[in-house]
């Protein structure tokens, strides 16, 4: 495994992270753990989760299964730098009043039952994972700094903030002597590079680690046509609409056909890619199998020809500069 620094910390993390949102939903409790332990084998250190995983009825069960894994012991809590979000309504049904967004209430309220269900003393990076457009940085900032004084947290990082909101959230800390955000959890890989615009460049203005999530697009790049004509499981959700398109299916095919040629699994080329990407700590990787984080792992070795990567460009062309993307 390859490691880095997590934005401007000196927090060494894993390139690859263990995303978990399946864990509950698709993988149960026993497969999720040997899932983390071969994860770990393998050096990877960085897990992310959210509060709300397990969603619905469910909600908080990834962060319980997180937690059941730690208390086998073996020195995996120490091993793992822990990642975990607050948003999201946490409440049964409607979202009561300050269960939800980031008011210093729920961000103190959620912090508490996060690591109550992790079964840990400590989350290492705790994510705002949307933003509340209702509450100011500077009370975010105020309960933040509670929380690392009590040691419950160590970092803030966000999740799906657009560039200005990052700024902001950094001139804001900025003003009160405080760290600000140390990483960017957003969508980004070869098919969509809006990031490209505004969120990395600020990201990387601000020495924020960034995190793609869904790196394969919801397995749009995972090589989903050949996986169907091989009589493979079929695309569902995301992936099948975006293949009903035919412009995004012919483009799904070139890529396909562009990899073959290199003898490159589509899979691992969607990752190699993304860790070549200036500014990328990292993407997500969330398998519901151990197969699929095999795969995972060789992206990380498989360094990607200059005319592999001048092909991959062809067929998904990235905006180019801000803000010469939009302007002169």
């Amino acid at each position: 495994m390859k490691y880095t620094q997590l934005g401007r910390t000196g927090l060494k993390v894993s390139r690859l992270v263990l995303g978990t949102m399946n864990f509950g939903p698709q993988t149960d409790e026993t497969d999720s753990h040997a899932i983390m332990d071969a994860a770990l084998g393998a050096g990877i250190n960085f897990f992310d989760t959210a509060n709300v995983y397990g969603f619905g009825e469910n909600k908080g069960r990834t962060e319980e299964i997180i937690g059941g894994w730690f208390a086998k012991g073996g020195g995996r809590r120490d091993k793992v730098v822990l990642a975990t979000k607050v948003y999201g309504n946490m409440a049964d049904g409607d979202a009561w009043p300050n269960h939800d967004k980031l008011s210093a209430l729920n961000i103190r309220r959620a912090v508490d039952a996060s690591l109550k269900r992790l079964g840990t003393d400590h989350i290492d990076v705790y994510q705002f994972h949307h933003i509340d457009r209702g509450t100011p940085f500077e009370e975010i900032w105020q309960a933040i700094d509670v929380l690392v004084r009590q040691g419950k947290i160590l970092y803030a990082g966000s999740s799906n903030f657009p560039g200005y909101k990052i700024a902001q959230a950094n001139e804001t800390a900025a003003r009160h002597g405080r760290m600000g955000l140390v990483s960017e959890q957003c969508l980004y890989n070869l098919a969509e590079r809006r990031a490209e615009m505004e969120v990395i460049p600020a990201a990387q203005e601000y020495g924020l680690g960034v995190i793609p999530w869904s790196p394969l697009h919801g397995g749009l790049l995972g090589g989903v046509i050949r996986k169907q004509a091989e009589g493979g499981r079929r695309a569902s959700g995301r992936a099948a609409d975006a293949l009903a398109d035919p412009t995004t299916r012919a483009r799904i095919q070139a890529y396909e056909d562009l990899l073959e040629k290199h003898g490159v699994e589509p899979g691992e080329a969607a990752l190699a890619w993304l860790l070549t990407r200036p500014g990328v700590t990292g993407p997500i990787v969330g398998p519901r199998t151990a197969e699929q984080l095999d795969s995972a792992l060789r992206a990380v070795e498989l360094e990607p020809s200059e005319e592999l990567l001048a092909g991959l460009e062809e067929v998904f062309p990235g905006p180019g500069p801000s803000p010469e993307a939009f302007a002169w």
